[in-house]
C-alpha cells in the first residue's frame, strides 16, 4: 500500500501483515518527513514479520526479547537489556541480516577489544567480552533456531575474551581472617563475609535470606531465593537453579556468631532479611578495608570461589562441594575449578603403587 502525504506536508505508512494464526492486521504510522522513509519503515516491518533477511538486526532483537521475555527472571532480563543495547546495537542495528557476515562480526570483535572500560581507564577483562560475544551469538542463533537463518555467522567468526577461572582469586583462610577481624564494627559486613567465604553463597542468595531460614538445632540454612537491586526496587527471585534450592549445614563456630548476631537484631519477625543491604556495600568493603591492611582485593564471587578452593584441598568430594555450592551439574564444578587440584604426579603414582590395592 503506498504512502500517503498528510494535510501537514509529512508522510503516513499504512500496509496489512498476516500474524501467526493467519489475520491480516493493518499497520499504521503517522509523521514521516519523507515519502522515502514511510516506505523504508513499510519494507522493514514486512521484513520483520516474514522474517525475511533483509530485515535489520534491530528488528531481529525486538524478535528476539519478545520471545525470551517471559522466560528470564526481571533482573536477568535488564542486564541482557543493558548489555546488548550499550556494546551490540550501535553497531549492528541498521545492519540487514544478509549483510552480517563472520568479517562484519570480527569487525565488531576488533572494536570490542579495543574499548576503554571508563569505569576502570583499562580495556574489559576478558570474561566480560566473552559476555558480549555469547550474547550476540545467542540472538542470532535465535533466528538460525526460531526463523530460518541460515547459519549463525558468529561461529565462523571465532570468539573473544576467556572463561571466568582463569581469572579467579582466592583468599585463604589466614588472609580472609586478616581482613573480616577489621570489620567487627561493622555487624552487618562481619557476619555477611563470615557467610559467604564459609558457605560459599552466591550474593543474591546472602542478601535473600531472613530468619526462618535458619535452623539452629540442625545448624543448617535453608537457600530458596536470590535478592537484586532493580531500578531502586528490592526484587526477591527464585534462586538460579533448580539446584540452587539446597540446605547448607553450618560449622560450629558460624552458628555461634549468627545467634549472636541475631540477638542484636531489633523486633526481627520470621521474615526478617538477616543482611538489609546490597551487595555494593559488600564490594566497597572489600575494596576499603584490603586496601587499608595491604591484602589483594577480590571480587564478592571469589568468596565463594575461596570456600571451594579450602573444601578442594581439604580433600572434600567433588561431588559434595558441588552439591554445597549448588552447581545444576557436577561438571560445571569440575569445569571451574579443575585447576585447583595440585596433586603430584609422584603422589598419583604412589597411589597406584600401593601393594594392598586402592
Amino acid at each position: 500500500m503506498p504512502a500517503n502525504k498528510e494535510p501537514n506536508g509529512t508522510w503516513t505508512s499504512r500496509f496489512y501483515i498476516t500474524d501467526y494464526k493467519g489475520i491480516k492486521i493493518q499497520k499504521k504510522k503517522r509523521g514521516f518527513i519523507s515519502k522515502k522513509e514511510a516506505l523504508e519503515y513499510e519494507r522493514e516491518a514486512l521484513a520483520k514479520a516474514e522474517f525475511n533477511t533483509e530485515m535489520t538486526f534491530q528488528s531481529l532483537y525486538e524478535l528476539y526479547i519478545e520471545d525470551i521475555s517471559p522466560r528470564l527472571k526481571e533482573y536477568s532480563l535488564h542486564t541482557k537489556k543493558h548489555i546488548v543495547e550499550s556494546k551490540i546495537l550501535p553497531f549492528f542495528k541498521d545492519l540487514k541480516l544478509e549483510k552480517i557476515t563472520p568479517a562484519v562480526v570480527r569487525k565488531w570483535q576488533n572494536e570490542m577489544l579495543q574499548l576503554i572500560n571508563p569505569a576502570t581507564n583499562k580495556p574489559y577483562k576478558p570474561t566480560y567480552l566473552k559476555s558480549l560475544n555469547n550474547h550476540l551469538s545467542a540472538i542470532l542463533n535465535y533466528a538460525v533456531s526460531f526463523q530460518n537463518l541460515k547459519e549463525n555467522p558468529c561461529k565462523k567468526a571465532g570468539i573473544i575474551g576467556k572463561n571466568n577461572a582463569e581469572e579467579m582469586k582466592i583468599w585463604t583462610v589466614k588472609e580472609f581472617n586478616i581482613f573480616v577481624e577489621h570489620l567487627k564494627h561493622k555487624p552487618i559486613a562481619y557476619v555477611g563475609f563470615h557467610m559467604l567465604f564459609h558457605c560459599g553463597l552466591r550474593i543474591g542468595e546472602l542478601l535473600a535470606l531472613t530468619i526462618k531460614d535458619i535452623d539452629f538445632n540442625q545448624k543448617t540454612i535453608n537457600i530458596n531465593k536470590s535478592y537484586q537491586r532493580l531500578k531502586g526496587n528490592d526484587i526477591i527471585t527464585p534462586p538460579k537453579t533448580d539446584k540452587s534450592n539446597r540446605i547448607i549445614n553450618l560449622s560450629d563456630e558460624l552458628t555461634e556468631i549468627l545467634k549472636e548476631y541475631l540477638n542484636k537484631i531489633y523486633e526481627p519477625t520470621p521474615n526478617t532479611r538477616l543482611f538489609p543491604t546490597t551487595a555494593h556495600s559488600f564490594q566497597h568493603d572489600i575494596k576499603r578495608y584490603s586496601k587499608k591492611i595491604g591484602l589483594d582485593p577480590i571480587r564478592i564471587h571469589d568468596l565463594r570461589h575461596s570456600h571451594a578452593s579450602f573444601l578442594i584441598n581439604n580433600n572434600v568430594n567433588i561431588l559434595a562441594i558441588s552439591k554445597r555450592l549448588g552447581h545444576e551439574k557436577i561438571e560445571t564444578t569440575l569445569n571451574i575449578y579443575s585447576h585447583l587440584y595440585t596433586e603430584s604426579q609422584e603422589y598419583m603414582i604412589s597411589i597406584l603403587n600401593k601393594k594392598d590395592g586402592i
